[in-house]
C-alpha cells in the first residue's frame, strides 16, 4: 500500500506536458491577420509613393526625347551630364539656403503668433481666420500678387518705401539675384505661416494648465517658463511643422517661377526649377532632369534625417 501511495504521489509530481508550439502556418496566418484592414493602406502607399520613385529611378536611367518617347537605355550618362551642368552647385547650395532660411524663419515667426492666438483678447476669432487667409488662398496667385507690389513701374512696395522716404527712386527689385531671392524667401514664408501657427498653437492647447501654476509657485519667471516648459512640451508639435515645410519649401515651385522663372538665367533658381527647366526649357532632356529628380530625392531625405538627428526625435519615443 506504502508503494502505491508512493506511485501516486510520483505519478502527482510529475511534470506537465511542454504545450506544442503552433505550426509555421498557424503562425503566418496570425502574422496575416491584420492584413484585411491595413492592406488598402499598403496599396494605397506603394501606388501613389512607391511606384512614383521606382518609375522616377528607371526614368533617370534612360534615354528619352523631349516628346516623352524612350530611345532606350542611357545607363548613367543622364547623371553624367547633370553633374557637368556649370550651374548644379550653386543651385544645391542656394536650394539648402532657401530651404533653411524659410523654414527657420517660418518656425521663430510662428512661434510668437502662436502665443499670440493662443492668447484671449477680443477679436482673437477674427484674428484666427485672418492668419488663416494666405494659407487658403492659392500660392500661385500669392506669388503673382507679389510680383505685380514689387513691379518696377508701378508696385505698390517701391511707392510705399518712397513715400517714407526709405528710398529714392524705384528699384527693380526682382532683376537682382540676391534681391530676388530674399523677396521670395519672405513670400514662402508668408505662405507658411497659418499651417505652422497652427500646428503650434494646437501643441499649445496641449499643455496643462497645472504646469505653468506649479512653475508660477516655485518663483519661474516669463522667460523661465517659456524655454524649460513650453518649448520642451512643443517639441512634437515643432518637429512635424517643421519637416512638413521642408518638404513643401524644397519643392515650391509656383513662387520662384511666378516671380523670377528662376533668372536671371539660373541665379535664383533651386533644384525644383532647374529640373523644369532640364525637362521643357532649350534641348529638353528628360533623362536627365529624371536624374535631377533622383538627386532631390535624396537630397530631401538627407536634410529631414538631419533635423532629426539634430532635434533628438528617438527620445520622443522613450517615457
Amino acid at each position: 500500500m506504502h508503494d502505491t501511495i508512493e506511485a501516486r504521489g510520483a505519478g502527482a509530481a510529475s511534470p506537465a506536458r511542454t504545450p506544442r508550439s503552433p505550426s509555421i502556418g498557424r503562425r503566418i496566418l496570425r502574422a496575416l491577420a491584420p492584413l484585411p484592414w491595413i492592406g488598402p493602406a499598403i496599396i494605397l502607399i506603394a501606388a501613389v509613393v512607391l511606384w512614383p520613385v521606382i518609375e522616377m529611378a528607371w526614368t533617370s536611367l534612360l534615354k528619352v526625347s523631349s516628346s516623352g518617347k524612350t530611345l532606350g537605355f542611357n545607363g548613367t550618362r543622364n547623371y553624367h551630364d547633370l553633374f557637368a551642368e556649370t550651374g548644379l552647385v550653386s543651385v544645391l547650395l542656394r536650394t539648402v539656403v532657401w530651404v533653411v532660411g524659410v523654414v527657420l524663419v517660418t518656425i521663430v515667426v510662428s512661434l510668437a503668433l502662436g502665443q499670440l492666438l493662443n492668447a484671449r483678447f477680443p477679436g482673437r476669432r477674427v484674428v484666427r481666420w485672418a492668419v488663416i487667409v494666405p494659407w487658403a488662398a492659392s500660392v500661385l496667385m500669392t506669388a503673382l500678387t507679389w510680383n505685380w507690389m514689387l513691379n518696377y513701374s508701378y508696385g505698390v512696395v517701391n511707392k510705399i518705401l518712397q513715400g517714407v522716404g526709405l528710398i529714392d527712386h524705384p528699384v527693380n527689385w526682382l532683376a537682382h539675384p540676391t534681391q530676388a531671392l530674399i523677396w521670395m524667401m519672405w513670400v514662402a514664408v508668408f505662405v507658411s505661416l497659418p499651417f505652422t501657427s497652427f500646428v503650434i498653437l494646437a501643441g499649445l492647447q496641449t499643455v496643462p494648465q497645472e504646469v505653468y501654476e506649479a512653475a508660477r509657485v516655485d518663483g519661474a519667471g516669463r522667460a523661465r517658463t517659456y524655454f524649460r516648459i513650453t518649448l520642451p512640451l512643443l517639441r512634437p508639435a515643432l518637429l512635424v511643422a517643421a519637416i512638413i515645410n521642408v518638404i513643401n519649401v524644397f519643392n515650391s515651385f509656383p513662387i520662384i517661377w511666378a516671380m523670377t522663372k528662376g533668372g536671371p538665367g539660373t541665379k535664383t533658381d533651386t533644384s525644383t526649377t532647374f529640373m523644369y527647366k532640364l525637362a521643357f526649357v532649350g534641348s529638353g532632356s528628360v533623362g536627365e532632369s529624371a536624374a535631377m529628380a533622383v538627386v532631390n530625392f535624396v537630397l530631401i531625405l538627407v536634410l529631414v534625417l538631419l533635423y532629426l538627428r539634430a532635434v533628438g526625435w528617438r527620445g520622443e519615443a522613450q517615457p
